[in-house]
């Protein structure tokens, strides 16, 4: 059927499917015309089919366990009442559970060797590349070609934080929106290979007031309105917002006035007052903007993100469920597996994958000569295993659950000023504590400068050190001689083009990952390491904004 609907989109017969054609040779023909958008296939990739049918598995979950440190906790979580998601995959935390096909490490590039390829870059070569900017000419390229998917329409954004205004609203009118969040840990961590940035846009609905025209004081209030339902708090910090622009008395003080507090949750208001609202739900229409970045350095040395970029992901949620029918596709995605069946995505043309529960994912990476390009098929699918097939997420995303609370957290990124704040449920710095379970500074435990940082000779955390930071950027971002390194190495994937064998920026293989997985020697964990962990973070100690929803479903533990 997958089959038939691809030809049919095509507009190719059905009797011509005796010939496999593959996921990535159905795109390049859609884009046919439009080869400067989607450039020949990669030699890397596979003529027939995808390379990799499990690439929904991260390489993160070949990580050796050795019966003691737990990487996997913040991924793999169960349902908590009131949440969308249903994934219920704790017991991933203690057990290999892969299919035949997962039980082999299709990553390939985590045991390449790169020291050569490494040492033949110069650092004034990799400096000059990671101070280009290979985003601005993209827009303009992407419409010459006719590309029906989304088009990256928010300008400058090369220059980071220039292209905000100092609560985080794109000053080019777009109404993209950035927002600091904690990093996820450690994929995204500075140390670990890339910086990023992430922003949010509502839908034109929730920025207009009743008369359908754009009133920013209707914007804060929706996005304040989204963070709490998504975070589950039944009151928000905002930024100023005059009520009287909207109405409607938000803070619950019996007047109109300028408040910098929504109470009232319930609804969102203006143009969008009657649009559905549920907690730990997106609206229809919410658009993600998240670009993946080399290491860069300001002026002085410190390192922040880059002008040029790796990825220029995307993701548009273009239908909402309510929970119940979201329930129902997790069992049945949990009978799939059970059947033994491989994951499966459709194509839709322009706008990437589509993830099965309302969210198109696509996105644009580096080509062999830096300029970006639209991602193929698999390259695509990689997404999916974060964006669909995990338990911790809500809403399938990660960053807006992670964002400051209220009117702080508006802004783009800015890692000097977080501190290691708890998630909920624990009592000490989410970092220290994934820092003491996994055994190291990243899921390999691989990160020898992490490691001689913040660990003794005995592999005991420094606890005192890590505490005493002055910020987040001192905690997780490298040395300037490691910084140059991992982008040197990222480089030589982007020469080969490999993305399909892995994206991690290393130079050797990490000690401590699987090959191949053997269940019947691979050690597992025993049930008490084992950790219920929430992606949200206690940003503040204010007793009066409370989470709605704390209780955690304890099956598949053991």
């Amino acid at each position: 059927m997958i089959r038939i609907f691809f030809l049919a989109l095509l507009g190719l017969s059905v009797s011509t499917q005796a010939k496999e054609i593959s996921p990535y040779e159905q795109q390049r023909l859609i884009l046919l015309k439009n080869t400067d958008v989607l450039p020949p296939q990669p030699d890397t990739h596979p003529v027939n089919w995808v390379y990799n049918r499990e690439g929904v598995i991260p390489p993160q979950c070949y990580t050796q366990t050795k019966g003691i440190n737990n990487p996997c906790y913040v991924c793999h979580q169960n349902s908590r009442t009131g949440r969308e998601n249903t994934m219920n995959d704790g017991a991933l935390q203690i057990a290999y559970s892969f299919s035949d096909e997962g039980m082999t490490n299709h990553w390939k590039n985590l045991f390449q060797d790169r020291t050569q390829a490494v040492a033949a870059i110069s650092d004034n070569a990799i400096l000059d590349w990671v101070n280009q900017d290979n985003y601005s000419e993209l827009a303009q390229r992407l419409a010459q070609a006719d590309y029906k998917g989304w088009i990256p329409d928010l300008k400058n954004l090369t220059q980071g934080k220039k292209a905000f205004d100092q609560y985080g609203f794109a000053k080019d009118k777009s109404g993209w929106v950035a927002f600091n969040y904690k990093p996820f840990p450690s994929t995204f961590w500075p140390t670990n290979g890339s910086t990023d940035d992430v922003m949010i846009r509502l839908p034109k609905i929730y920025q207009q007031n009743a008369q359908e025209k754009y009133s920013q004081d209707v914007y804060r209030a929706n996005l304040a309105i989204l963070e709490a339902k998504i975070k589950g708090f039944s009151e928000i910090g905002s930024l100023p917002i005059n009520e009287k622009n909207i109405g409607s008395d938000l803070n619950q003080d019996g007047k109109l006035s300028i408040i910098r507090e929504i109470k009232k949750v319930d609804q969102y208001v203006g143009a969008a007052h009657k649009e559905f609202i549920d907690t730990h739900l997106y609206p229809k229409g919410t658009e993600f903007l998240h670009t993946v970045r080399y290491l860069g350095f300001d002026k002085k040395g410190i390192i922040v993100n880059s002008n040029r970029m790796k990825e220029v992901r995307y993701m548009r949620k273009w239908k909402a469920y309510p929970k119940s029918v979201y329930a129902r596709k997790y069992q049945l995605e949990g009978f799939e597996k059970e059947a033994g069946n491989l994951p499966g995505y459709h194509l839709i043309g322009d706008h990437g994958l589509d993830n099965g529960t309302g969210w198109s994912v696509s996105g644009f990476i580096e080509d062999s000569h830096g300029r970006l390009r639209g991602n193929t098929f698999e390259e695509n699918f990689f997404c999916m295993g974060c964006h669909n097939t995990i338990g911790s997420t809500i809403d399938k995303t990660f960053s807006f659950a992670r964002k400051i609370d209220g009117a702080k957290g508006w802004g783009y990124i800015n890692l000097h000023q977080q501190q290691d704040v708890a998630t909920y449920g624990e009592k000490q710095g989410e970092f220290l504590t994934y820092f003491e379970r996994v055994g190291g500074g990243d899921e390999f435990r691989s990160n020898e400068e992490m490691l001689t940082k913040w660990f003794d000779q005995q592999g005991q955390v420094k606890r005192d050190a890590v505490q005493s930071v002055k910020s987040l950027h001192e905690l997780i971002t490298p040395s300037r001689e490691r910084a140059m390194i991992l982008n040197k190495a990222y480089k030589t994937i982007v020469m080969e083009q490999s993305y399909i064998y892995g994206r991690d920026a290393r130079i050797t293989a990490p000690l401590n990952v699987y090959k191949k997985v053997d269940n019947e020697t691979a050690p597992v964990l025993p049930s008490s390491a084992f950790y219920h962990w929430d992606i949200r973070l206690q940003w503040q100690n204010d007793t009066e904004i409370k989470s709605t929803n704390d209780v955690v479903d304890n099956k598949n533990v053991n």
